[in-house]
Formats: structure tokens, sequence, C-alpha cells
């Protein structure tokens, strides 16, 4: 390997070899560069050679060389490339907030860093946090997973997550939202969002009450301002040093829409091509709206959505407002959907100002999610984008409001729709185009200079799914003075460290970082080797 530098440095080189025929390895192997006048700056490169397969010895060029490159100065200045991040399980914590499998988590984390990932996204459940009662705060199983974090040497995004996770009490990801929460939707059923036939969904608080004391005297915004400046208050001595990134969560899937469709549905492989229903009809989305039509001076307009808007699973010709006869072209088919999407900018705009707010100086990046509904993207409509709160259609971008807000508060803009394929999708149905739903949001947010945050629906590491990313990284930091993209693998389990998908992923991670080296800054004693089929066998059984 060899190291340019700038100037004559004075050299000298320490070396230790055992070798027997049980171990058939050498210990490690340091150099140390010193620049003469500069005792301070050092490189000290460490190799540590490992058997191959054949008997013989890997070499950098084939990936598994593990070694380490320490500077006197901060990694990440360093950087080149597009940082990869990695979620953590969904069931990391138990329902009271203890760390589960604590030996499989640090395996896990020191895995990671050996493969060069820069760092992990820490879901931060309102339902675990804020479990009991309002403004009791445990934050003790985050705490544990943040300095196991510091240790391995990586960093952590974390995901203020006020959604609820899982179908029901028989899912084994369930989380719901804070039990005091779900106790004053009990008494007041409109703090959850309703559909035309009453059906409701309690992922996410509506919208329509954001700012109304229905929470024992405090509003949602107020809710989710406390909770993240509670989580400011206990993890300053991290932020900006291990936690450099804050993902803030404002819908459900902690995405920014309306619950059109169930959120567990828009995970499935063989989903349907879902139109979705209008989440309108809560008393306090009614109130708003009706007020909206008022000052116009339409109250007709202000009884509900449109009410030729067909059921979920009917064919998009057969629902008039979106079929061929472009009811939603109308005049009041356009007041209203610049309502439903003008109320959804609203509430992002409410949560980044606290945010941004509260987060001003701590040295994090903040950020909001956006969904990646694409199977209706190849229609005149976009119906299904339509009922999600998303105004756009073939006519109009209506995901350029969006980014222009998230750039006025210096946001980063995240979304998970790097898995499909347009030939896949299509053969399922015709109208789908994940590819041109991504062209065109990666166009919008680098037109508005806002960084990207890509992320994948499924957790397997499949090789489409890298090379598409690797593509979109290029095409979006191509001529661009520093990374503006990054990318958080969904998710760490049992299945990730198999042999064959930890090897595709750590040649991404490579890819992605443009150095063709994996980084590892551990603070454990000894080196973790990865190098077999063995050792990541066991890693994936630990978090299994």
């Amino acid at each position: 390997m060899a190291v340019a530098l700038p100037y004559a440095p004075s050299f000298s080189t320490s070396f230790c070899c055992a070798w027997t025929e049980s171990t058939r390895c050498f210990l490690p192997f340091t150099a140390r560069f010193r620049r003469a006048g500069h005792p301070n700056l050092r490189l000290t490169v460490s190799f540590r050679f490992q058997p191959s397969a054949a008997g013989g010895f890997v070499s950098p060029e084939n990936g598994d060389l593990d070694y380490e490159l320490q500077h006197g100065f901060s990694p990440q200045k360093r950087r080149i490339g597009s940082p990869v991040f990695v979620k953590l399980p969904i069931d990391a914590l138990t329902e009271s907030g203890q760390l589960r499998r604590r030996k499989a988590m640090t395996q896990s984390l020191r895995a990671l860093a050996a493969a060069g990932v820069e760092g992990v996204l820490m879901e931060v459940w309102w339902g675990i946090v804020e479990r009991e009662m309002p403004r009791v705060y445990n934050w003790q199983g985050y705490m544990e997973i943040v300095a196991l974090a510091k240790r391995c040497g990586l960093k952590v995004r974390a995901m203020m997550a006020f959604h609820q996770c899982g179908t029901g009490p028989g899912d084994s990801y369930w989380i719901p939202l804070p039990q005091w929460i779900l106790e004053e939707m009990d008494k007041d059923p409109d703090l959850a969002f309703s559909d035309r036939f009453g059906r409701r969904n309690m992922e996410y608080i509506s919208i329509g009450c954001d700012t109304l004391p229905v929470l024992r005297g405090r509003s949602p915004i107020q809710a989710y301002s406390d909770f993240m400046k509670n989580f400011r208050d206990t993890f300053r001595p991290f932020l900006g040093v291990v936690i450099t990134g804050i993902q803030v969560g404002m819908g459900p899937a902690g995405e920014l829409r309306y619950p059109s469709c169930p959120s567990h549905k828009l995970t499935w492989p063989w989903r349907s091509p879902d139109l979705g229903e209008f989440q309108c009809y809560d008393k306090y989305m009614l109130a708003s709206l009706n007020a909206c039509a008022r000052v116009i001076g339409m109250r007709e307009w202000g009884k509900g959505g449109p009410i030729d808007a067909k059921d979920l699973m009917h064919d998009p010709e057969q629902a008039e407002f979106f079929g061929s006869d472009s009811c939603w072209k109308t005049p009041d088919g356009h007041f209203f959907l610049e309502w439903y999407s003008g109320t959804l900018l609203l509430h992002g705009d409410r949560i980044c100002c606290q945010t941004e707010s509260i987060f001003c100086g701590a040295g994090v990046d903040v950020s909001a999610k956006v969904a990646g509904i694409h199977w209706h993207y190849d229609t005149l409509s976009h119906l299904s984008e339509l009922t999600a709160g998303y105004y756009n259609t073939s006519e109009r971008d209506g995901y350029l409001p969006i980014a222009r807000m998230l750039g006025r508060y210096g946001f980063s803009l995240c979304c998970s729709c790097f898995k499909g394929q347009d030939a896949m999708e299509k053969r399922m149905n015709p109208v789908s185009s994940p590819k041109g739903f991504l062209r065109q949001l990666l166009l919008t947010t680098r037109t508005c200079g806002v960084p990207f945050e890509g992320e994948n629906s499924a957790a397997h590491p499949d090789g489409h799914l890298f090379e598409q990313v690797l593509k979109m990284s290029k095409l979006y930091s191509d001529g661009q003075d520093k990374p503006c993209f990054s990318f958080n693998f969904v998710r760490m389990d049992k299945n990730f460290f198999e042999y064959v998908n930890w090897v595709r992923f750590t040649r991404f991670v490579r890819q992605m970082s443009e150095a063709g080296i994996f980084r590892a800054r551990l603070a454990f004693r000894g080196a973790i080797n990865l190098s077999s089929k063995l050792a990541v066998a066991r890693v994936g059984m630990a978090i299994g």
C-alpha cells in the first residue's frame, strides 16, 4: 500500500512476527510516520494478516484485510464519498426500555465498525421513552446503545419516532404510542385519523389538532418538542461527537404523509396497488377544511373529501375523481388537494421550526423523511400520492414545496424508494415506476440544494439495490464540494450477517467510501476478524 505525503517523514517501524502451524498468522505490523517539526501529527498504519481459505495470505485488494488508519485529526474531515449507516433492530429495547441481547449488540457494532460503516440509525420510540406518564422519560436503553457505539468508533443517527410500530399486540415488533396518549384517544377518538367510512388509524396523532391542548394541557407539537428537548439535554455530551444526526418523525412510519394506507402494507413485496383513502374525517381536520372553504366563500366545499373517490381496492378508472374525467382538475378538486397537501406541509413546517430551534448549535445534521409511493406514478393524477398528501401529478411537482421547506431549515431529505426496479414492479402493476419517482425526487432536492439520505425498504442485501444506490450516489454528488448523499441500510438482523450477504454489503460500503479500504476504529482490546464464514455466522446467530 502506498501513502502519498506532502513532506518527507521520519520513519520508524516495529515488527513482531510469531509463526506456528496452529495459527499460521502474523501478529500486527505497525509503521509510524512523523513530520519533522510537527511531533503531534502522526500516521499509524497497522496490518493484521489472516490466512485465506486456500491456505495462503489475503491481500488488501480482496477486502479481507483488517487494518486501521489513525490520524492526529478527526477522520470525519477526511472521509471521502457517501457514508453508510445501518438501522438497528426494531426490538433492540424491551417495552420497558431495557437493552436486549447486550453481548450480541456489542458484537454486531464491532462488526459494523470493522466493515467501515459510518454509524447506526437508532429509532428512539416515543412509546417506550415516555410510555407511562407525560414528561416522565426513560432513556436508559438508548444511553447504553450510544455508549456502545462510542466505544466501537461508530456515529449515531437518532430518529425521533413519534409513531406506532407494528399491527397490534400480537405483532412481535409491536410498539404502540405512549399509554397515556392511547388513554386520551379513548376519551376523544377524533385524535386519530379517520377516513370517510369512519375507520380510525392509530399510527399517528391527527395533524388537525397540532396546536390544540388536547394532550392533558399540551398540544401534540408541544409534546414532540418537550420530548426532543429532554433528549437534547440528556444526550448533550454526545451531540456532535457520537450523535451526529437527528431524523425527526413527522407521520406514520416516521414519514411526512397521511396514513392513507396502513404502513405495514406498504412494505409487502406483494402489495396491491391501493389507491388509499383521504384521511380528513376526524372533527379537527373537518373543522380546518370547513374554515378554509368559508374563507373563499364556498361552504359546500368544506364538508369532506371527494365523494366520488372509490374504496381502496378499486381500479383507478372506476374512481371518478382520479379517472379519465379528471375531476381532480376541477376547481373544487384543486381546492381540496391544495388544502389537504397544504395542511400536511404546515404540519411539517411546525415540526421543522421546533426541531431546528432545539438542536441549533448542537453540531448535528437534521433530516426528515418522505414516503416512496410510486405505484400509480405513471398515471396522470398519481392518485396514491394524492391520498397520501403529496399533490404531485403529471402537471405539478408536489415535492418541490417539501424540498424548499426543508432547505429553509437546513434539513436533509430521506426517502426509502431505493429497492424497487421498474421492470419487476411493472409485471405486477403496469403504472408503477419507482425509478421515475426517485429520479424526480433526486432532481427536486438537488435543485433546492437539499442533502439526500437514501434508504431501502427491505432488509435483504440485494445486489441490484446496491448497484442502484451507487449510481444514485454518484449522480447526486457529482460536482458537489462536500458529501451530500448518505445511505441508511434497513436493517441489521440475523440475515444481514449471513456470509454471502455480509460480503456483498461490505463490498458496497467500500464502493460508497471511494477509498477501497476498511476503516476500523475500535476501542476494544483485540480485533474482530470477519474474514471467515464461521465468524460472520456467529454474529448473525447472536443477534437473531
